[in-house]
């Protein structure tokens, strides 16, 4: 039912408000709403925001967005976990109907001593509501002049208009007819929800030995150790590791995806399962649940999270098929159907059936995800839960987030638009994204505009520059500079990227012409690599990863994701972004990025200027009369912009890593001898 002020299309809400807008603490987002009334009375409104404990927070005021649009909007901000809601509250404004009236009247000489004689009434109402030490004798001592009839008209009327009473009546309305929208569910979940910096590797890998003509070793979760040392130093937040599960031999896939193994083929960490156990296990070859205790205690001592791969499929040889026979479809010859990707096959993998026992899966995927969370996995990132059902994860991951609000659920789900739109919504805190695919300037403004925009709500994306199936033909041919291009743009778009191992060597060769595969792929073989000497080399653009994840540490803006802004360039291979945050910390950071990584471009960058205001900047350097110090904070120099400025980016200039980008901290001029955000690298 539509109250007496309508309050109509409140935003931002996720499937018409039935689930939860999704925001970390100190995490600020817009809350808007159509709000009108009949005639030319005057209208306000403001935001409740309640905590989980049902407490209203600080009371928001909105402003109209655009003149005459009847669209209000406040920024909200909720401070601690937990469910919140919120809501938005209308109400006829007396005093603003009566200021816009008087203004009119009292000039013209028309209904002069009335209309003063009105306005002293409201104004003694409003008081009513105004604390002593909000006002109130102020907002009492205009009313007074304006019923103080000795006075001239003009003299009564400007004691009420006057900046220090509108301000206090802006903070406490006299509000009547109070409409109020139903109250919007809000989840506020831990930051690492939002911002992080994932690194993968192959526990199987590090420390492995593979020599020609000799049975290859493979590596151990205490040699995997060894390596976080150095992911920890390049300032990654979360170490993901694909499956440390026992594998199944039968129909072992050989190197490159081979359809036959040969015997001292290690196979795809994805076949789950073999008569040494299945999700619950832990491959022999790696150690021991001790020896994961262990790699997650070092972890944890070097400030990682461990992310583990949750597949829910298994080879031929897992305990379920015998156990569970249920749980897979048979087809008309009587075998169990195999994975399929036409024209890819999977004959090592068994895809799961949903129809048969429904609960039975449910509680058995329950029961593995709390194995793993005993030992210290706090995050789970899901392979292809866009191939099980939507309601299955609904069910799994509330119950799991019922009593455990921390564990966070990656989906790997590179599929259509309302797949992952819908699996954001029903529970998954992050998602991969199309990222890897949008490579031009109109693709990446399209996709980012649409992901930071009403898709935010509901939908955190993780960019991942790559993986260990996806190669992309950029970074085929775009050599070193395509991998710094990539990994600036993923670090400073997203809050939460990620690199799977070998991206900091830029490795790029994949395994046939037009494949996005690797070569060797390390999903079917030991892969083993010269860190220490590719680094003495010069060969790694691990200096390059690092600076990334300490400037996303020190900027606020780049935590964020909503507060994205493209700026004009005129040419197409520029691109020229914002990411800018308010609270707690005011902060705003432009990148200038060349997207083609073989040759120079130069291009004017035309700055929006209102984008800039708020950030410490004189009215004449907000308005474009006069430059303003930005610095460059991966190189350390310092440029004057204004308005409209000159770039020319010089991709895989060996002098310097990050030669095709500009990361540009703004440097008001009221700042002197720099601060926190401007340290030299």
């Amino acid at each position: 039912m539509i109250g007496r002020i309508p309050v109509l299309d409140v935003q931002p809400r996720v499937d018409c408000g039935r689930r939860p807008v999704k925001a970390v603490p100190g995490e600020t987002f817009q809350v808007s709403a159509t709000v009108f009334r009949e005639g030319a009375e005057a209208v306000g409104a403001n935001v409740v925001l309640r905590d989980p404990g049902g407490r209203s927070g600080p009371w928001t005021p909105m402003r109209e967005l655009a003149p005459g649009t009847d669209r209000w909007g406040a920024d909200v901000t909720p401070e601690s976990e937990g469910r919140w809601t919120y809501a938005v509250e209308a109400w006829g404004d007396p005093v603003a109907s009566w200021r816009r009236v008087a203004q009119i009247k009292i000039p013209a000489g028309a209904d002069t001593e009335l209309t003063l004689s009105e306005g002293a009434d409201l104004l003694r109402q409003a008081a009513s509501g105004v604390p002593k030490s909000g006002g109130k004798d102020t907002v009492l001592a205009a009313a007074a002049t304006l019923a103080d009839t000795t006075l001239p008209g003009a003299a009564r009327l400007a004691a009420a208009l006057t900046p220090e009473v509108r301000g206090i009546l802006e903070r406490h309305p006299l509000r009547e007819l109070l409409s109020c929208s139903r109250p919007m569910p809000l989840l506020v979940e831990r930051e690492r929800a939002l911002f992080g910096s994932w690194y993968e590797l192959f526990p199987r890998s590090e420390g492995a030995v593979v020599r020609p003509g000799a049975p290859p070793v493979s590596g151990t979760l205490r040699t995997a150790a060894e390596r976080l040392p150095a992911v920890a130093d390049m300032g990654f937040d979360v170490v993901y590791l694909p499956p440390i599960h026992p594998i199944g031999t039968a129909f072992r896939k050989g190197p490159g995806g081979a359809p036959s193994a040969r015997s001292e083929d290690v196979g795809s960490p994805w076949a789950i399962g073999s008569p040494d156990g299945g999700h619950d296990a832990i491959h022999p070859d790696l150690g021991t649940l001790d020896d994961f205790d262990a790699f997650v205690a070092t972890a944890a001592e070097l400030g990682l999270e461990v992310a583990l791969d949750f597949a829910l499929q298994c080879s031929p040889d897992h305990p379920w098929v015998k156990t569970h026979p249920e749980w897979f479809t048979r087809r008309a010859d009587g075998t169990i159907a195999y994975a399929e990707n036409p024209p890819k096959k999977y004959q090592d993998i068994y895809p799961i059936s949903f129809e048969q026992d429904f609960r039975g899966l449910v509680t058995e995927t329950l029961r593995i995800l709390r194995h793993w969370m005993a030992h210290g996995v706090r995050i789970f990132r899901v392979d292809n839960p866009h191939t099980k059902p939507v309601v299955f994860w609904e069910k799994v991951i509330a119950e799991i987030n019922r009593t455990d609000p921390d564990v966070i659920f990656l989906a790997e789900a590179f599929t259509r638009p309302a797949m992952m739109h819908t699996l954001a919504q029903i529970g998954f805190q992050q998602s991969y994204t199309y990222f890897t695919w949008r490579n031009t300037k109109w693709e990446l403004t399209e996709y980012l505009t649409e992901l930071t925009g009403e898709a935010a709500a509901a939908m955190r994306p993780n960019f991942f520059v790559n993986t260990p199936d996806i190669l992309h033909a950029y970074l085929q041919h775009g050599g070193r500079a395509a991998f710094e291009t990539r990994a600036v743009l993923a670090s400073t778009l997203s809050p939460t990227w990620g690199v799977y191992a070998g991206y900091e060597l830029c490795e790029n060769a994949p395994a046939a012409p037009g494949s996005e595969e690797y070569l060797d792929s390390e999903k079917y073989q030991l892969r083993p690599r010269d860190w220490a000497g590719a680094d003495a080399a010069g060969a790694s653009i691990t200096p390059l990863i690092t600076t990334l994840n300490a400037l996303r540490r020190r900027h606020p803006a780049l935590r964020r994701l909503r507060d994205l802004h493209f700026h004009r360039t005129d040419n197409d291979h520029i691109l020229a972004y914002s990411k800018r945050t308010r609270t707690p910390h005011a902060d705003l950071v432009l990148i200038v990025v060349n997207l083609d990584p073989h040759h120079t471009h130069e291009a004017t960058v035309s700055l929006d200027m209102e984008q800039l205001k708020g950030y410490g900047l004189s009215p004449a350097q907000e308005g474009g009369a006069e430059p303003f110090p930005v610095r460059d904070e991966l190189t350390g120099e310092t440029y004057y912009w204004g308005r409209d400025n000159y770039v020319r980016l010089e991709p895989g200039r060996a002098d310097a890593y990050a030669s095709s980008a500009h990361i540009l901290a703004l440097r008001p001029s009221s700042q002197t001898g720099g601060s926190p955000n401007h340290e030299r690298q």
